[in-house]
């Protein structure tokens, strides 16, 4: 069940393997990821050690490019190991690896804002995790993709931004487009964009920007994974207007447990009433809704009104919340009234939901690569065309606050 693009492989063939640290207390989880790391052409193992301190007193002679952290550990756990790993190496990938309790969901959420990249929440057992191979594909993508991004970064200087669009990262074959004669003449104005380089150097064709929205949506549906924790805080602290006219949907992919603690975190940053959804309740302007961990957050019309409806379905695109079907219901429940986000995160989630949206008459923001942690998501729906604008992080939200008020670019 692996995902090995071209840039992995180039990168395995070129003899540059991702070099990844693995530091837990439990000698067979260590022995496990060993083991899984080892078999694959793009990466090594090139230390296994029991302890926090073990980890940052062997930083530099070990030199990973991705260290996998356990919390709780002796004499030094993860999240004190973490800011001493970071002031030694200030651009070191750190996974933070625990198991799915309020606590260690606590801990990671509050390791991402001390720095950490990503977390991966492992089974309660260890016999869990060996038989596990969703924890296995996760893990394994993640080291990948993140090591990958943090290669390109450090050795390839990224081109100047150009407005309105971003690099493209490494190339996927197209989706279907989305007819043009089933989009709004609003969004049949496609603005073509000059190609520019990837991070990885190679030139793509233009990103082609549709029109904006000429009057304000009704709905906000965010979709984010990798990084997304982070970048949800970021906008969320500046749309406090935009949440009083208009309900915000968010899925993150993020397990039980993990949700809670982020809707806590979020309705902090928003200063606005933020939960996660429950089936059946109205969806309501100044209100943020988060996708529950372990469940599809959809939208319906029940008498003539847009309600919550989740499903317990099968994972979409190995995720569950998935992006998609928050989308393609939003385009069937609001059609032309709707705007999507999407942020950073691995794979294609949220592309096929985003072409339901625009050929409903709807429009779609994404992220630009050069703030993204994982130019996957909303590269993909940048690159087929469905984007009206691809912005840096910091430049969202009051594009958003704009669009919503009616303010015409």
């Amino acid at each position: 069940m692996q995902l090995v693009d071209s840039a992995s492989l180039a990168a395995a063939a070129s003899g540059q393997r991702i070099r990844v640290m693995i530091v837990d207390d439990a000698i067979v989880v260590r022995g496990l990821f060993s083991r899984w790391i080892a078999s694959e052409s793009d990466m090594e193992v090139v230390a296994s050690l029991r302890t926090g301190r073990e980890a940052v007193s062997q930083l530099e002679r070990a030199d990973p490019d991705v260290v996998v952290l356990d919390i709780d550990m002796p004499d030094l756990d993860g999240i004190s190991a973490l800011p001493l790993l970071l002031a030694k190496k200030r651009d070191l990938i750190i996974i933070m690896a625990s198991t799915l309790t309020r606590r260690n969901a606590e801990i990671s959420l509050r390791a991402l804002s001390l720095g950490a990249t990503d977390y991966i929440p492992k089974p309660s057992s260890n016999r869990d995790v060996s038989g596990s191979p969703e924890f296995h594909f996760d893990l394994i993508e993640k080291i990948r993709q993140l090591g990958l991004r943090a290669r390109s970064r450090r050795h390839v200087q990224a081109p100047p931004l150009v407005p309105n669009s971003q690099p493209f990262a490494t190339p996927v074959a197209p989706a279907p487009r989305v007819p043009l004669a089933a989009t709004t003449s609003a969004s049949r104005q496609l603005i073509p964009v000059k190609p520019i380089h990837t991070l990885h150097g190679e030139a793509h064709a233009p990103i082609v920007l549709r029109a904006m929205p000429i009057t304000p949506p009704r709905v906000l549906l965010i979709g984010a994974s990798t990084g997304g924790p982070q970048a949800l805080n970021a906008i969320l602290s500046q749309i406090g207007a935009l949440i009083d006219r208009a309900p915000v949907l968010i899925t993150q992919h993020m397990p039980p447990t993990f949700t809670t603690i982020l809707a806590e975190h979020l309705g902090r940053s928003a200063n606005r009433p933020t939960r996660e959804a429950t089936d059946g309740e109205p969806v309501n302007a100044g209100t943020v809704y988060l996708a529950p961990g372990g469940k599809h957050m959809t939208v319906a019309r029940r008498n003539g009104a847009a309600v919550i409806a989740l499903d317990n379905g099968p994972m979409i695109n190995f995720c569950k919340p998935a992006v998609d079907p928050l989308f393609s219901s939003a385009a069937e429940v609001w059609g032309p009234k709707a705007l999507a986000l999407v942020l950073t995160g691995m794979g294609s989630d949220g592309l096929f939901g985003a072409q339901a949206l625009v050929a409903a008459g709807g429009h779609v923001l994404a992220q630009d690569e050069a703030t993204s942690v994982v130019w996957g998501m909303p590269g993909k729906v940048a690159q087929n065309g469905l984007c009206s604008a691809v912005l840096p992080l910091d430049h969202i939200a009051p594009r958003l606050t704009r669009i919503f008020a009616g303010e015409r670019p």
